[in-house]
């Protein structure tokens, strides 16, 4: 399971960082209301993976998203930290919106995975 766990988390990163790379300038938008969005949709997108995650790696639900969210918090923190070099198109500005969304998601992925638990 672990194995599994940290694959399906690294292959989602690359999904991840592959989005925001080649469609960042359409994440990030002036104004209060694709602020809202976005993190709208981290939140809904977080609780879908948490949710769909017992389909995706076997044992116990919020252990896998744990093992899951790894790769993806770590390289994404790495990330923010050097964002104008990941995200050269990007304002530089963005960094701390970025990893706030990144921790969002991954939040609500959790809490996804502890309501599957919960629901066994």
């Amino acid at each position: 399971m672990t194995l599994r766990a940290l694959l399906v988390g690294t292959g989602l990163t690359a999904a991840i960082l592959s989005l925001f790379w080649l469609a960042g300038p359409l994440f990030f938008l002036e104004g209060r209301r694709p602020f809202q969005l976005n993190f709208t949709a981290g939140a809904a997108l977080g609780l879908a993976l948490g949710l769909l995650v017992p389909r995706l790696v076997p044992g116990e639900p919020a252990r896998a998203m744990a093992l899951v969210a790894i790769p993806g918090l770590l390289v994404l923190a790495a990330v923010g930290s050097h964002f104008a070099v990941f995200f050269p198109r990007l304002s530089p500005g963005l960094d701390k919106v970025f990893g706030s969304l990144a921790l969002w998601f991954y939040g609500f992925a959790l809490i996804g995975a502890l309501l599957v638990r919960r629901r066994r």
